[in-house]
């Protein structure tokens, strides 16, 4: 990369940066008395820590395509190369069957490892630091609940000096700050949840944050962000001026979280899946409590405007003509979709995220939102990578993108290049 070349001193901080991304791993130490049996056996713990697990989505990193739930294995592609995350079934070897609460506590709350190494933030603990003891116990009994797997941890793989463990002090000291969540007075119970929620256990920073090349967060708290690996941009979340999802109703924020589909678009790419193996799960009045958190995100700043370009004009006709041959029958001539069947692409969040890298990626790859028990037909959108060429996807995504009321940037020839070769997870 070309960051690593530009000074000597760069090496040392490059340590840092993989704290981002990275699972952790190492074994130094003790700590490996097994959780009091009263805890393992209380149903109602189990059932209030599996419900928190959902919310979490623990499972989709943690469970490899027809593997084990839980067992581990699931290649995570990083900035970095890709890694295998771990197993939290409860097996003794190589498992959690031998950590104590405590060390599963420290670990969620401080980033360090049951025998004392510090751990790499792709386990996102700077935002798991925000839950409650409470709720992490009823957590860890719900994973040693489950049926114990052996299943071998495999290496991270890491060249130098990404596998420089000391490293990440520094990336801590300017990174992480731990802290349980603690309730705002002058805020409403419901307000109180949903930002509980969103900070904490759904840890919606991990994605819909920028972050920068070390991999630590920047800007804005949810105020959108690309993610870099999978190359997808998170939009923001905010609803109010210049927020990703600006004009969002707290029933549009529900039902998309409920059943992957809204008034105001669907859910794809990353976030389809969150919504299948997370969000669907959740109780009405949680998904509330988001919605009502989430409306109270302040404004933010404008970042994008339509750009010209050498022969915008030309690609505009020829955008239009593609979209009025493949897209308006389901879309509409004026980009306001079908509701409840298709979604509306004038003022799209999805489609407008400064790279205008998730449009791109929807012409070449299709649409396929969740299958929920809310909507378990939903209608998908074909692939074009075959049918189009690169100019013809550029000019027909430029023009989604400035037509109507939209206002983005329009997209090149080689943005799209990029985004055809790029990973599809």
């Amino acid at each position: 990369m070309k960051w690593l070349r530009r000074a000597p001193w760069l090496i040392a901080a490059s340590m840092a940066a993989v704290g981002g991304w990275l699972f952790f791993a190492g074994h130094r130490g003790a700590l490996t008395a097994p959780l009091a049996g009263a805890m393992a056996k209380n149903p109602e713990l189990i059932a209030r820590g599996e419900y928190l697990t959902r919310a979490g989505d623990c499972g989709s990193c943690h469970t490899e395509p027809g593997g084990p739930p839980f067992a581990g294995g699931r290649l995570l592609p990083t900035p970095f190369g890709s890694i295998a995350t771990p197993n939290l079934t409860p097996d003794r070897s190589t498992g959690l069957g031998g950590w104590t609460f405590e060390a599963f506590w420290r670990a969620l709350h401080e980033g360090v490892g049951r025998h004392g190494e510090l751990l790499y933030p792709a386990f996102p603990y700077t935002s798991f630091t925000r839950i409650t003891r409470a709720d992490a116990r009823a957590v860890f009994a719900y994973l040693q609940s489950l049926a114990p797997v052996h299943r071998s941890r495999q290496p991270l793989g890491l060249g130098f000096p990404y596998n420089l463990r000391r490293g990440l002090a520094v990336w801590r000291a300017v990174y992480f700050k731990p802290g349980v969540f603690r309730p705002d007075p002058s805020r409403s119970a419901q307000w109180n949840r949903g930002a509980y929620l969103v900070q904490g256990p759904g840890h919606c920073s991990a994605c819909h944050t920028a972050h920068g090349a070390w991999g630590g967060t920047i800007g804005a708290p949810l105020s959108g962000g690309r993610m870099v690996a999978q190359d997808w941009y998170a939009p923001g979340l905010g609803t109010r001026v210049h927020g990703g999802l600006q004009g969002w109703s707290t029933q549009d924020i529900v039902d998309l979280l409920k059943t992957g589909q809204s008034a105001k678009g669907s859910a794809f790419g990353p976030m389809a899946e969150v919504v299948a193996r997370s969000t669907q799960y959740l109780r009405d009045d949680d998904l509330h409590a988001i919605a009502v958190y989430l409306q109270s995100l302040p404004p933010q700043q404008a970042r994008m405007s339509a750009v010209d370009v050498p022969g915008a004009a030309a690609s505009n006709r020829r955008g239009r003509r593609i979209y009025a041959a493949q897209c308006a029958d389901c879309h509409s001539a004026d980009g306001q979709g079908v509701a409840g069947v298709y979604p509306p692409l004038d003022g799209n969040s999805a489609i407008l995220g400064p790279s205008g890298v998730n449009a791109i990626r929807a012409v070449l790859l299709g649409g396929f939102p969740p299958a929920t028990a809310g909507n378990p037909r939903p209608y998908s959108m074909p692939p074009y990578a075959q049918q189009l060429d690169d100019a013809d996807v550029a000019a027909v995504v430029s023009y989604i993108r400035t037509a109507w009321s939209n206002h983005a940037e329009a997209v090149s020839q080689a943005d799209v290049f990029r985004n055809r070769h790029s990973p599809t997870e």
